[in-house]
Order: structure tokens, then C-alpha cells, then sequence
């Protein structure tokens, strides 16, 4: 698989996209090993270096002196976060299937979360200057239409009629996932006020 192509595809031909990844037979250590596990390294490194350049400030924390070191684990646990949330997503949408009268399939299910985080992974490059992170979070919302889209081919095998419901309940579920990565990461990289 050559990720530039595909991301490019997934990002600016999401339909057709789509419909070429529902029948292809990537395995699901393929889709993480030659996709999710390069791209999920973009928004890790680029916070690595913009926290080393630019030292920024959260509100109502010191952020603590980032060294090298403490820099390179907070990247390391961010990229770490990025592809349990990859697994955990597709895990959940696969276990949530039957409840939208689709049929469980893994493999399905990690492409949907797979390629529907690219948005999130690719625009991850603008951590480089702390400040644009909120464009990064906007740019993957992105991820939420691809997500649709995904349901919409349909990968799961959803019924018309409840692609609305699994898209509502899926987009909860990665909410909560992402609030539950911040929360840790900032635990790990912040001491309070005092």
C-alpha cells in the first residue's frame, strides 16, 4: 500500500475511496503496521519539536521545562495513545454493530477507524507551532464526514436507515476516547499551579 497515494485519496476522493478500500483484503496488522503506525507519528512528532521550540503555555498550568527527554516521552506516550485509540475505536464499532443491524467484521471495522482518523493524523503537522493546534483539531473533524462516508459505502454493511444512529453513537464513542487521551497526557505533562 503506498500511504501517500492512499492518503491523498482518502482525503480529496473519499467516495471512490471508499469503495476500492471496502474490497480490498488488508489484513489488520497490514493496516496498522504500513498506514496507521506512520501516520500516527505526525501529530507526535510535530508536538515534540514545537514543545522543544516554542515552550507554550496552557491555560491555567505551568507547562513544565520540556527537555529533550521529557518531550520525547510525552511524543512516545501520544503516539502510543494514537494507535490504542486507532484499535479501541474499530474494536467498539464492531462490537456496536449488531446493534444497527450490520454485520461484525474486524477488518472493516479498523479501516473505518483507520482511515478515518488520517484527517486528524495528517493535520497533527501544524503541532509544529503549539499555537495552531486548534486548526489541527478542525481540519480532523474532517475525519467525521470520511467516517460517514465509510458507513455510507457501505463497509459495515449498515442498513440505510441506521447509518445515522452507528455515525451518532460512533462519533460519541471517539469523543470520549480522545477526551480520555488528553486527560491522560496532560496528567503526564503538567504540574499545577501552586
Amino acid at each position: 500500500m503506498d500511504v501517500v497515494q492512499r492518503v491523498q485519496a482518502i482525503l480529496l476522493k473519499p467516495r471512490g475511496e471508499w469503495v476500492k478500500i471496502k474490497g480490498e483484503t488488508t489484513t489488520f496488522s497490514q493496516l496498522f503496521t504500513s498506514y496507521a503506525m506512520i501516520l500516527a507519528a505526525i501529530p507526535a512528532a510535530a508536538q515534540f519539536i514545537g514543545r522543544l521550540l516554542f515552550r507554550s503555555e496552557i491555560p491555567f498550568a505551568r507547562v513544565p521545562d520540556w527537555t529533550i527527554g521529557r518531550g520525547l516521552a510525552n511524543a512516545v506516550l501520544s503516539y502510543i495513545f494514537s494507535l490504542l485509540i486507532a484499535y479501541l475505536f474499530a474494536f467498539i464499532i464492531n462490537a456496536l454493530a449488531p446493534n444497527f443491524s450490520s454485520v461484525p467484521n474486524i477488518r472493516n471495522a479498523t479501516k473505518l477507524s483507520v482511515y478515518s482518523l488520517t484527517p486528524f493524523w495528517v493535520a497533527g503537522i501544524l503541532y509544529v507551532v503549539p499555537r495552531l493546534g486548534f486548526l489541527a483539531f478542525l481540519a480532523g473533524l474532517y475525519g467525521l464526514y470520511l467516517l460517514y462516508l465509510g458507513f455510507e459505502t457501505p463497509l459495515m454493511e449498515t442498513p440505510r436507515d441506521k447509518v445515522a444512529g452507528f455515525l451518532g453513537v460512533s462519533i460519541i464513542v471517539l469523543a470520549a476516547l480522545l477526551i480520555i487521551r488528553a486527560l491522560i497526557l496532560i496528567a503526564f505533562s503538567i504540574r499545577p499551579m501552586i
